[in-house]
């Protein structure tokens, strides 16, 4: 690996090792997550001195407002891509969710990992042990700062109420647990897992119950695009089937142009090299939708004739067949195509305004 302008250190045998700088926010998860890509990169190169560089985003700052309504859209990223900028830092570990589907100039996002399981979770109040959101009594208050989660639960659960609750996994839990403020709040399960809270899990929420969000579930490794062989290091790192998922999904979000302010949700698989996808634009109220679902033939093999830089929605997958990357691609920007010719628009423009108002 070629040194360049990069720093390095000397180890008390005498070898020189190259020092990898790493930026994560500062909050437990994700530190826990950058732990994971470090552990992973450590195994596959030995001989790479990893450092960890932690530091507080704009949305880990702001507490008190629901994040559809700061209106931006790199609330978890912008002070880490900055640090990538100014050379501060050589990669950033983020949840893929939290990433815009357009990055600045310059990076590319080298690597999705394998996918933890993208659906959302009940968490109940300890008072509420045993119940489902079915079984909740009528206007019981549900926590959740997504408009996405709130937007379908609401169609489906008419019989519960939903409010705004901020702050990480931690905070969330504590004002679950600790208040009488909320009957459950609804939180990713990859995240929860993650912290080894899986036991907090009272119920999986299944698409038809609520589809999740673009890219949930998945990491995903920033880097500056120029920095061909940190992309090659990181690019081993990639999952095939999660890659070409999220590729489809980031596609979908992108073509209709949405974001944290407005309900749009996702469910992709892969199975027998075809490519499954259903999206859908919800009203904040849930009450009007529209869903629609497409599939494509996809290959997750390794034979590549020629490894390429070409990105797609963001993501560089020099070592995966090109030709599978742009037929995810084409899939979410197909499926977003369909649900505008039906008026997602109207939808999504509606909801946005509404939101804004609030």
């Amino acid at each position: 690996m070629e040194e360049g302008p990069y720093k390095c250190i000397r180890g008390g045998n005498g070898r020189v090792s190259r020092v990898i700088r790493m930026g994560t926010r500062k909050s437990q998860l994700a530190r826990i997550q950058t732990d994971y890509v470090a552990e992973k990169l450590k195994t596959l190169y030995p001989d790479v001195h990893l450092e960890i560089v932690a530091m507080s985003t704009i949305g880990d700052k702001i507490l008190d407002t629901a994040l559809s309504k700061i209106g931006e859209k790199s609330l978890f990223t912008k002070e880490l891509e900055n640090a990538l900028e100014k050379n501060e830092v050589d990669i950033v570990v983020h949840s893929l969710k939290d990433l815009p589907t357009t990055l600045p100039p310059g990076f590319t996002i080298g690597a999705v990992l394998q996918r933890e399981n993208p659906h959302d979770a009940v968490v109940l109040h300890p008072k509420n042990a045993g119940l489902t959101l079915d079984a909740l009594p009528s206007e019981s208050v549900i926590g959740t700062s997504s408009l996405r989660r709130a937007a379908q639960l609401k169609k489906r659960f008419p019989h519960l109420e939903f409010k705004d609750i901020r702050g990480n996994l931690n905070t969330r839990l504590k004002k679950l647990d600790e208040k009488e403020d909320y009957a459950a709040i609804i939180l990713a399960a990859a995240g929860l897992k993650r912290m080894g809270w899986e036991g907090r899990i009272s119920q999986i929420l299944g698409p038809d119950d609520c589809m999740y969000a673009v890219g949930q579930g998945a990491l995903a490794v920033e880097v500056r695009a120029r920095d061909s062989d940190i992309l090659e290091m990181v690019s081993t790192l990639h999952h095939p089937d999660t890659v070409l998922r999220c590729i489809a999904e980031r596609a979908f979000l992108k073509h209709l142009e949405g974001g944290c302010s407005v309900p749009v949700a996702v469910h992709t698989e892969i199975k027998d090299l075809m490519l499954s996808m259903t999206g859908a634009v919800f009203s904040l109220d849930g009450a009007d939708s529209l869903k629609e679902d497409m599939q494509t033939s996809v290959d997750t093999g390794n034979q590549v004739e020629e490894p390429a830089d070409t990105q797609h929605v963001g993501v560089t997958a020099r070592n995966m067949p090109q030709s599978s990357q742009d037929a995810a691609e084409k899939l979410g920007v197909d499926l977003a195509t369909l649900l505008l010719s039906k008026g997602a628009m109207d939808i999504l423009t509606t909801a946005r305004l509404l939101n804004d108002a609030r």
